[in-house]
């Protein structure tokens, strides 16, 4: 058929998880008790950040910045979620799916180049301990932290373009509980080959060039905690990377499992469930191993849990 004779679409039909008959509120229910928590436990981090002075260090300020943008991404992807759950599916217009994945995208980014500032940071806490408040000085801090935002959401611009041109007709129906690029891609009549090399080139700088930098840095982390004779200090040295290293394997694990690594076509259950954990579990799971593994926000939560007591009292 002539792709000149085909109506455009300005609807997508998104299917979310089907109809989930008599579990739609008991999916619904749970999805929104782990949006909850995601949100508390991120706001928890970032207000413990900033009213609390011991915790007023490059890494932490590093761990708000993360725990932010957490916010940002799963607040874009489980409102939809949720309705689609209720509704058993629903129409969305092409702008705003296109939107959509922009603000998923662009968080994603940040969230990368975060987790290089980070492990630059671990890298300089014991490589080089003796430049460490040389080098981590807060006018660095704010440098590289303002980097990774307008980086994140200028690269990801130059996907949202390539998107935003492509045009859709025939089929409108997408198998997924928010707009991805994949499934966007295969509905369109229109030729992808611009947006997937304007997606190939912003991969480079976003995950290949993160990934290669973070490995690198905690080779020689390693390399120097394994020099240190005191075993006590090389605990306490590697237990101040640990949780960064936890976070950098769930994350990038989950992002390659997606869309470095996807499951083929006729696996798109599976495609949804690793989603879920990335948009829904992945959120929750970093602000909790930082709180479960970190003796200073442990300290800071109940420090400020025996204030509130106090005040209490006093009223």
């Amino acid at each position: 058929m002539d792709k000149k004779n085909q109506s455009t679409i300005t609807e997508f039909f998104l299917l979310g998880f089907g109809d989930l008959h008599n579990f739609k509120i008991l999916v619904f229910a749970l999805v929104f008790i782990v949006h909850v928590s995601t949100l508390t436990a991120n706001v928890l981090v970032i207000v413990l950040v900033g009213v609390t002075p011991s915790l007023h260090s490059p890494m932490y300020f590093f761990l708000s910045q993360l725990s932010f943008c957490e916010i940002l991404f799963t607040s874009n992807i489980v409102p939809t979620m949720l309705w689609l759950i209720l509704e058993g599916g629903g129409k969305v217009s092409v702008a705003r799916c296109i939107c959509q994945f922009y603000l998923l995208s662009a968080p994603t980014v940040v969230q990368c180049l975060l987790l290089v500032t980070m492990s630059f940071d671990r890298y300089v806490a014991i490589c080089r301990p003796l430049h460490y408040v040389t080098i981590m000085t807060f006018s660095h801090q704010l440098l590289m932290v303002t980097s990774c935002w307008l980086l994140g959401f200028i690269l990801s611009l130059f996907v949202y373009i390539s998107l935003s041109k492509l045009t859709f007709c025939c089929l409108n129906t997408v198998n997924h509980f928010y707009c991805d690029i994949a499934p966007l891609l295969r509905l369109s009549c229109s030729s992808t080959s611009s947006v997937e090399l304007v997606t190939t080139i912003v991969a480079f700088p976003v995950l290949v060039s993160p990934f290669i930098f973070i490995g690198a840095s905690y080779i020689s982390i390693l390399w120097t905690i394994l020099k240190i004779p005191s075993s006590t200090r090389r605990h306490k040295a590697f237990s101040t990377c640990s949780s960064h290293l936890i976070i950098v394997c769930t994350y990038y694990g989950t992002l390659c499992s997606i869309y470095i690594f996807p499951p083929k076509d006729n696996s798109i259950n599976l495609n949804k469930a690793l989603s879920v954990l990335y948009t829904l579990v992945t959120p929750l799971f970093n602000p909790l191993i930082y709180s479960l593994r970190n003796q200073d926000i442990r300290s800071a939560i109940v420090k400020h849990i025996q204030s509130l007591r106090i005040w209490k009292h006093i009223l």
